[in-house]
């Protein structure tokens, strides 16, 4: 019967905490702490803890315990509304090998000084820092990624690339950068996990993890978050994923179509059939959703003025820019602002003094 395939592991990426040259003498426990600001991904945390539940449920040994933090109360409340029991306070991390933060929508907003502080405290406690989905925002706005290379989910990485330039961001999946691992959202967080576990505890458990989840592969820390998805996939698909590639990285200057088709080997005709196949649409069209898109990403998830996300979406004139912007979304630049704030202010309850701590319950192990 098959097994799972899988990749090198990226050992000279991986953290101190994580790498072994003997994973079978690795019996030691490891200690990960999440800290789960509000309106955090629950898909994204989900994903973390439930691989390290299934290698202790699997090896028969408590491999891995956890324990989950929440700031200013005692639960945290995620994205799709559901609450989440906090199992310890910020004293409870003094002794993790390794923190993640746990961001989702909102997250500008739900990072304030205290989470900053709490961060920068485990990062000088000698822990591993890291962080789930847009939690990567967290860790930059504390001064915690500079010279670190990261990731971010894809719907926050335009935004957030202008606001921290020490930090280089990148498209990957997750990335392993010396004692910073850094994650995008959605499912992509079972991956790093399994990624982890993999270096501490060897490739079989992984392996085992992965069947019980029925995952199929093992996505690489290099694997791009976003690629086109047209309905089917035939004849000239990867020149198609070339082009979108190629666009995507020139949004700013958009490049002449007949000069893309040139760099992926092309026909200016045959790049058009393309489109037009995959798309129903010419790349002419593609290219200007792909920076209206961008554009959109900008104005929700950043501060940048009007006519600096014009500039950085390639539009010469502020007319041309918002002409274009309501064709496609069908209300301004200017109004696309106004509902996302008026979206995200939302009234609070009031915040706790401190920290609060839930009597931990005990790790289960098969």
């Amino acid at each position: 019967m098959p097994r799972l395939p899988l990749d090198p592991p990226p050992s000279a990426a991986i953290g101190a905490s994580f790498s072994s040259n003997d994973a079978s003498a690795q019996a030691t426990t490891t200690h990960i702490g999440f800290i789960l600001l509000p309106d955090y991904s629950m898909i994204a945390f989900a994903n973390a803890v439930e691989t390290l539940r299934m290698a202790n449920y699997i090896s028969r040994q408590p491999l891995y315990r956890w324990t989950v933090v929440s700031p200013d109360q005692a639960s945290a409340v995620a994205s799709n509304g559901l609450a989440m029991a906090a199992t310890g306070d910020a004293a409870s991390l003094a002794d993790c090998d390794t923190v993640f933060v746990c961001g989702g929508v909102n997250i500008r907003s739900n990072t304030d000084d205290a989470v900053r502080q709490l961060l920068r405290q485990c990062a000088a406690s000698g822990a591993t820092i890291g962080a789930l989905c847009t939690g990567s925002f967290a860790l930059a706005s504390a001064g915690l990624l500079d010279g670190y290379r990261c990731a971010i989910h894809w719907e926050n990485l335009a935004a957030i690339s202008e606001e921290f330039p020490k930090v280089q961001f990148s498209t990957e999946v997750f990335i392993l950068d010396r004692d910073r691992i850094t994650c995008s959202g959605g499912t992509a967080p079972l991956h790093l996990m399994l990624h982890l576990v993999r270096a501490r505890h060897g490739a079989k458990l992984v392996m085992d993890i992965s069947e019980q989840f029925i995952v199929e592969r093992l996505r690489a820390s290099n694997d791009r978050q976003r690629i086109p998805q047209p309905e089917c996939i035939g004849p000239g698909y990867q020149h198609l994923t070339e082009a979108a590639e190629i666009m995507a990285a020139n949004i700013e200057e958009p490049l002449p179509l007949a000069e893309l088709a040139s760099a992926i080997a092309l026909s200016l005709r045959q790049l058009e059939r393309l489109f037009h196949r995959y798309f129903s649409m010419n790349p002419a069209q593609y290219y200007m959703n792909l920076r209206l898109r961008r554009a959109q990403e900008l104005l929700t998830h950043s501060s940048l003025p009007i006519m600096q996300v014009t500039v950085a979406c390639g539009f010469q004139s502020s007319s041309h820019f918002c002409k274009a912007y309501r064709s496609l979304f069908g209300h301004s630049p200017s109004e696309e602002r106004r509902r996302h704030a008026a979206s995200t202010t939302k009234p609070r309850a009031p915040a706790a003094a401190t920290w609060q701590q839930r009597p931990a319950p005990e790790m289960l192990v098969a």
